[in-house]
């Protein structure tokens, strides 16, 4: 497997972020989904990786900066036949040292409250993060939970 730069263009990463946008919509209100489509994560300031085992797509993360020392982590997403594989946790590593290699000084990101993201805080907290107040254009919602670290 190797994790790569994705530009969005090919119809295999458009395909497995599409089933993430829809798979959020389906778990959260519309008012409460902060994942980014291709348009979103094509945007300036924001960095895509995909994991790749042969010419298929197994999970994905974004870096978006937020100012010259604060980036958010977007669209971790392991393809759902190989969640509990470790792909998860080696793509928030990577993202954690672009983080680190960028000059980010805090790393902060957005999940759900629901249990279906029980095992993501989990991986989240064992990362060193922790939870916080909602950050940049984030608000209170019952449906979000706020995470930050130190780098």
């Amino acid at each position: 497997m190797e994790i790569i730069v994705d530009d969005l263009a090919g119809p295999a990463i458009a395909a497995f972020l599409a089933e993430h946008v829809a798979e959020m919509r389906s778990l959260t209100p519309l008012s409460s989904k902060h994942a980014l489509d291709l348009a979103g994560l094509r945007l300036p300031g924001i960095t895509f990786w995909s994991m790749m085992d042969g010419p298929a797509v197994v999970g994905c993360c974004a870096l978006k900066e937020l100012d010259a020392g604060h980036a958010e982590i977007k669209s971790m997403r392991t393809a759902p036949a190989r969640k509990r594989q470790g792909i998860a946790a080696t793509l928030l590593r990577h993202v954690i040292g672009a983080a680190v290699r960028d000059g980010y000084r805090r790393l902060s990101l957005e999940t759900g409250s629901a249990d279906f993201f029980a095992p993501a805080r989990a991986l989240y907290t064992k990362h060193g993060f922790g939870y916080c107040a909602p950050f940049g254009d984030y608000r209170e919602d019952p449906h979000s939970v706020y995470m930050t670290r130190e780098l």
